[in-house]
């Protein structure tokens, strides 16, 4: 445990994250349905979110405008469930299937968002997202101290 904790933070610094914990400091929340990965991992006041796809209750809409929204509504949804919204987060990487679809993901996407505190953000266009998506989102979050 103590070896995959510090592979996490020496990937995290190659990436020009600091970041100073120990096994204490970091916490993973398990993804639902035995995926092979933690839907979030809180290292001190930072929670970084696994990468997130728009699929609804009824799995991935054909529509890329409805995928979209629904990939934002489980953004939400998932801050919602550290006690945190939108404006908590501060980074996000956008992997779209499509780029001629840039511009209505961003309509979108800027809806979620207060004008005044859009996140830094990375992006770049992806062939074979997972379940077929048109587009996956990972974001960092900040928590707050004290915060759970």
């Amino acid at each position: 445990m103590k070896l995959k904790i510090q592979t996490i933070l020496a990937t995290l610094w190659l990436s020009g994250v600091s970041v100073t914990a120990d096994a204490n400091d970091v916490t993973y929340y398990p993804s639902s349905a035995g995926a092979p990965f933690s839907k979030a991992v809180r290292v001190e006041n930072t929670l970084y979110l696994s990468g997130i796809i728009g699929a609804g209750k009824k799995g991935l809409s054909d529509d890329f405008d409805t995928q979209i929204t629904q990939l934002m509504e489980n953004l939400k949804s998932t801050l919602a469930s550290f006690n945190l919204t939108t404006a908590d987060v501060f980074k996000c990487t956008v992997m779209i299937d499509e780029m001629s679809k840039w511009p209505a993901f961003n309509s979108i996407y800027v809806s979620y968002f207060e004008p005044e505190r859009l996140p830094a953000r990375s992006a770049f266009g992806a062939d074979g997202l997972a379940m077929g998506a048109v587009a996956e989102l990972e974001c960092m979050a900040y928590v707050g101290e004290g915060a759970e």
